[in-house]
C-alpha cells in the first residue's frame, strides 16, 4: 500500500499545522503537501515552476478565501481539466456561507466542510 498524497492549500498557518496534527494522529498513511495560495495551487498541479517533480495528488483539501485566487477559482481550475477533474476536491474553510457551499458543489466539490 502507497501513502496518499494529499495537497493541503491553505493560507493560514494555525491551520496548516492543526492540520498536519490531524494526520499525524490519526496514523494514517499520508503524504501532505502545503501550498498557500490559489496560483501556486494551480502550478502545483500543472507542474509548473518549483513544482515541475511533484506527483500529482490524490486528495485536495482547498480552502475558499486565498490569496491570488481563491478557492472557487482553483476547484472549477481542477473540474475542467480533464487531467485533474478526477481528484477528489474537499472545500476545507471558515466560511459557512450558503453562497459559498452552493457554489462549491455547482463546481463539482466532492464535499464541504466547515472548520
Amino acid at each position: 500500500m502507497h501513502a496518499i498524497h494529499i495537497l493541503l492549500v491553505e493560507d493560514n498557518e494555525g491551520d496548516i499545522l492543526l492540520t498536519k496534527e490531524a494526520f499525524e494522529d490519526a496514523k494514517l498513511l499520508t503524504r501532505l503537501s502545503v501550498v498557500r495560495d490559489g496560483k501556486e495551487a494551480v502550478d502545483f498541479l500543472n507542474k509548473h515552476g518549483a513544482f515541475q517533480e511533484v506527483e500529482t495528488p490524490d486528495l485536495l483539501l482547498l480552502d475558499v478565501n486565498l490569496p491570488k485566487k481563491n478557492g472557487h477559482e482553483v476547484l472549477k481550475f481542477i473540474k475542467e481539466d480533464e487531467n485533474l477533474k478526477h481528484i477528489p476536491v474537499i472545500m476545507f474553510t471558515t466560511s459557512s456561507s450558503e453562497k459559498d457551499i452552493n457554489l462549491s458543489y455547482q463546481n463539482h466539490a466532492n464535499c464541504y466542510i466547515t472548520k
